[in-house]
């Protein structure tokens, strides 16, 4: 009888998919559901050696941040001494890569593509992350022919902005990467995201790239002037569209808000699930709303906790701005009476407190902010029988906004509950 591969005996490991400079990707199913899933192995050795565990944390906080129907799912992260395992949700359809490489497509089925890339895009700025390395290699389809994004490896947070605001890498490939990025004098992560869109519609419509040539210093110098031509078979409307996507200057290249007006744009276009801001419930104490809650709380993935939390591997420089530290505190106190100082704390700052259930609850502001009421989602995890987790992350609204909220209003309310911080000195008395 054949040996089974089980995985922390959570997941069933199958055959091979493919494999990286660092990583291999198995076929792979969770026991319990069988839901199939892909798992990417990682070795620690290899990827230290060649000075890459950034760029791997790098990766974990930005999935972690980018949950959306066309950006694909990192289910969970867990590791041995030796390796890390990213279990990852299976896309079936391949690379739409696969689809150009047989030739040009349809002009509907190109714009449904960009428009899915554009909702994905939009939805990773607003949460200040860049991918920067975007192209139909790292663009999947799933079996309902649905776009999805992978590999955030090169993505950049505002982080790894210098003190002028602008990103300094140079990344990506150059067929697909902004002017702006190839000159070196440093650029806007998310105006570059919306050149390499440009490129990936026009080869979508076209077959083949805007700008070719076997000399690379020829072809970054097309780069630089955008020097392309649309084939007689492209609409006036996407020639149009594409000639405001690929402007070398930044600052005049067309924005998301305003591609989203674009006629062509908007044909046929819904809006993912994930952009609609709910309208929180109020709260109640009634029998069906305690029903809803779980006796205890989720068991909390080990190896985040341990990747979060611990100086040796400290990803809280990595979350959603630098202040995302005060976003996350170890607890001693029970789970139910953290939820309810949190629910008393959120009323007394104006907050309506709505959906609690599962360890789980939401808070909205009351007042209008940059980007409408700021939406904030708190989890109450375990990850030993003294010891909780609780976690606050911005749903909607404005980012600057959320961390003016955690740093002023959440921690001096909480600090009667609180053990440690993440960020903070990681120091428990023993």
């Amino acid at each position: 009888m054949e040996e089974r591969n089980i995985l922390f005996g959570k997941y069933e490991m199958g055959r091979l998919l493919g494999k990286g400079t660092f990583a291999k990707v198995y076929y792979g199913k969770e026991l319990t559901s069988g839901e199939s899933v892909a798992i990417k192995v990682i070795s620690k050795d290899e990827v230290r050696k060649e000075g890459m565990m950034e760029q791997i944390k790098r990766e974990i906080s930005v999935m972690r941040l980018v949950r959306h129907p066309n950006v694909v799912e990192l289910k969970e992260v867990m590791a041995t001494k030796t390796k890390i395992f990213f279990v990852m949700e299976y896309v079936r359809g391949g690379e739409l890569f696969a689809k150009v490489f047989k030739g040009k497509l349809k002009e509907d089925a190109a714009r449904k593509y960009f428009q899915q890339l554009i909702s994905a895009v939009d939805f990773c700025h607003s949460r200040g992350v860049s991918h920067r390395d975007l192209k139909p290699e790292n663009l999947l389809l799933d079996e309902n022919e649905d776009l999805k994004i992978s590999d955030f490896g090169l993505s950049a947070l505002p982080e790894q902005l210098r003190n002028d605001g602008l990103l300094h890498t140079q990344c990506g490939t150059p067929a697909y990467v902004a002017p702006e990025v190839l000159r070196k004098k440093g650029y806007d992560g998310s105006k570059a995201d919306i050149w390499s869109c440009g490129v990936i519609l026009y080869v979508l419509l076209a077959g083949f790239l805007p700008f070719q040539d076997e000399n690379i210093m020829k072809m970054y110098r097309k780069v630089f002037k955008a020097e392309f031509e649309c084939p007689p078979w492209f609409s006036t409307e996407s020639k149009r569209l594409i000639s405001k996507l690929l402007v070398p200057d930044p600052e005049k290249r067309i924005t998301i808000p305003a591609i989203s007006r674009v006629p062509w744009f908007l044909k046929r276009f819904t809006r993912p699930l994930a952009f609609s801001i709910e309208e929180l419930p109020i709260s109640d104490d009634s029998a069906e709303s305690k029903s809803n809650k779980l006796s205890s709380p989720k068991f909390f993935n080990a190896f985040e906790f341990i990747s979060s939390m611990s100086s040796g591997f400290d990803l809280s420089s990595l979350f959603e701005n630098k202040r995302k530290s005060g976003t996350m505190f170890t607890s001693r106190c029970s789970a139910t009476a953290i939820m309810a100082k949190i629910e008393a704390a959120a009323k007394g700052l104006n907050f309506k407190v709505g959906n609690v259930k599962d360890f789980k609850m939401k808070l909205q502001g009351s007042s209008e902010g940059r980007k409408g009421k700021l939406l904030v989602t708190v989890e109450v995890s375990e990850v030993a029988p003294e010891v909780a987790i609780v976690e606050f992350s911005k749903s909607s609204g404005d980012t600057l906004e959320y961390a003016k909220f955690c740093e002023e209003n959440v921690r001096p309310a909480l600090k009667d509950i609180v053990w440690t911080w993440q960020g903070d000195n990681f120091n428990t008395s023993r």
